[in-house]
């Protein structure tokens, strides 16, 4: 079937893919847009998977201050390549991140990086609260696991919805970007500063 020209360039308008992907994409969506989008956003995670043994050692360090000065972040982003690195999609990626670190305080990048006796803890504390309603052992568990999905959104970077577009997660924005500029792209560490606070170390 053919496809719309006006679809297609909506469609790269929305995702940032190429024109050939936004074409490929509502072909297999038979033209709708929304399921269009969705095929390229899994296209990109797919892509980024691939692209995670590469090696990411370019990239830029961006700081973005909030609030009148009462909260600053400092985020480290890697790219595989210089000139993807000086690219402005690239910059306005990682300070797009960095505005989201100001707004959501995550402490983590992903779930992997969460200690493993913090995820213990939670668990027992919501699996105790379950207890004290009543519940069952076998349905506290399981209201725990609900319960600690939605600690990881709330603490992990990756996990957490995307500001900018509260219908995707940062790790779908992620992988739009290593997707349109073809490189593994990694949230190497970042730093949240807000103005009065006490560091516990």
């Amino acid at each position: 079937m053919g496809v719309d020209i006006s679809l297609i360039k909506q469609l790269r308008e929305t995702t940032g893919a190429g024109i050939i992907d936004c074409k490929e994409a509502l072909k297999e969506a038979s033209g709708n847009l929304d399921l269009a989008i969705e095929i390229l956003r899994k296209k990109g995670l797919s892509a980024l998977k691939k692209r995670e043994g590469r090696v990411a050692k370019e990239g830029i360090i961006d700081a973005y201050i909030h609030s009148g000065g009462k909260i600053g972040v400092l985020i480290e982003v890697n790219c595989e390549t210089d000139f993807v690195a000086r690219s402005s999609e690239f910059k306005e990626f990682a300070h797009n991140l960095a505005m989201q670190i100001a707004a959501s305080n995550p402490l983590y990048i992903t779930r992997d990086d969460v200690p493993p006796e913090i995820i213990k803890k939670e668990k027992e504390i919501y699996i105790e609260e379950a207890l004290r309603m009543g519940k069952s052992q076998e349905i506290a568990e399981k209201i725990a696991s609900g319960k600690i999905e939605k600690f990881f959104e709330s603490v992990c970077l990756l996990d957490q919805v995307y500001i900018k577009d509260l219908d995707i997660k940062v790790k779908d924005y992620l992988g739009e970007m290593a997707a349109k500029l073809g490189e593994n792209i990694v949230i190497r560490r970042f730093v949240r500063y807000f103005l009065g606070e006490v560091s516990e170390l």
